[in-house]
């Protein structure tokens, strides 16, 4: 499909108008969360949403206790929204959406969504020492895409660490072996920011999770929502009323962005040979603000994982040092501890924090991206 030149310069300049300003992964993100919260549905009268968050910030985490729930997905997602610093997409294939509530409070701390893991990641195939059977693979490994802790629960009470314990805890798993009829035995994430940032929530959690080294990242991130939408049915209309990728493909609008660029790529190149040029280098620049992602992994505490993934057994063995470590209770002593000592700290230098925050109109250029 070649454009007219008319409109060739159109899209071109859509393309431009979705990425101009975007200097930083920190950018891209608070352009997206202009765009979520608008979409923020009211609650019912005489309620806020931000009710169901905790905000108890002068208790000790020793005091605490927690549960795991399967919430409504409308739930969920609204509550996530009003946390997250990113906005996040619904992906095929497997997937658990978890919110962690302290059950003296009955609010909740926290947010998980697990998923099927990314096709393939440089660390993990070092780990693995080659590249695993997908089908294998697939069945036996789930990805954490989201593990966001209620802010300021995160930063008094080191929540993202508490979230990537109960991610990595036999209770999630035995949810997962009984939702997809497996057994699971690898659980990975990688960090949000990448090397934009030196440290993660997920580091000193050794040894219910690892870090294993950075992947490769340098992509086009996706374009905000009302551009991605108008451009699409854009092109549908000059395709003769055709999609562009079939409805059942996988990772479908990232396709579909990768098809409007192509397209846009060589209508340029034929019709304006100058833009061509400018527009490669505008979309390269738009790559580089992707960043390494820190990459981490968990085996449940089993002894054998590389083996079951790379097909050469079935059946799993425990480590008998460490497995029963892995269940919640004992991921929360010793979460607590840290915990308490962090409280501590703040406390002591009057450093804690005591307001929620939560992203609406108002606080869209008060609260950072990168926290």
């Amino acid at each position: 499909m070649i454009l007219s030149p008319e409109d060739t310069l159109y899209a071109y300049g859509k393309i431009h108008e979705a990425y101009d300003g975007v200097e930083r992964i920190d950018d891209y993100f608070r352009m997206k969360k202009m765009e979520r919260i608008k979409k923020i549905p009211t609650p019912l009268f005489g309620m806020k949403w931000e009710d169901d968050l905790f905000q108890s910030f002068d208790m000790n985490p020793e005091d605490m206790n927690f549960k795991i729930v399967t919430p409504e997905h409308s739930t969920f997602n609204t509550l996530l929204e009003m946390t997250a610093s990113f906005t996040y997409e619904d992906a095929p294939g497997k997937q658990v959406k978890i919110i962690v509530q302290e059950t003296t409070t009955d609010k909740v701390v926290g947010f998980i969504k697990l998923g099927s893991p990314i096709i393939n990641s440089r660390p993990r195939n070092e780990y693995l020492g080659g590249v695993p059977d997908l089908t294998i693979f697939n069945k036996r490994a789930i990805m954490g895409f989201i593990i966001v802790p209620v802010q300021p629960f995160g930063y008094n009470y080191l929540g993202g660490k508490l979230l990537s314990l109960v991610c990595a805890s036999h209770e999630v798993r035995e949810m997962l072996n009984k939702k997809y009829n497996t057994e699971m035995c690898l659980f990975e994430t990688t960090s949000l920011y990448g090397n934009i940032k030196g440290t993660s929530q997920y580091d000193g959690l050794k040894p219910y999770v690892k870090y294993l080294g950075d992947t490769d990242s340098k992509f086009l991130l996706t374009l905000p929502d009302n551009i991605y939408h108008d451009l699409h049915k854009w092109f549908i209309e000059k395709n003769n009323d055709e999609q562009l990728i079939h409805k059942g493909a996988s990772s479908r609008k990232l396709k579909i962005q990768t098809k409007m660029i192509s397209i846009i790529k060589n209508s340029l190149k034929q019709h304006h040979p100058e833009k061509y040029i400018e527009f490669v280098e505008f979309i390269k620049s738009r790559e580089d603000v992707t960043t390494k992602k820190r990459f981490y992994m968990s085996d449940y505490g089993y002894a054998n994982v590389r083996d079951v993934l790379l097909g050469k057994t079935d059946k799993l063995v425990k480590n008998e040092i460490n497995f029963d470590k892995f269940y919640l209770d004992n991921l929360v002593k010793w979460w607590k501890k840290r915990a308490t000592k962090r409280f501590d700290k703040l406390k002591k230098e009057n450093k804690l924090r005591t307001e929620l925050e939560v992203w609406n109109a108002d606080t869209l250029n008060t609260i950072d991206i990168i926290r």
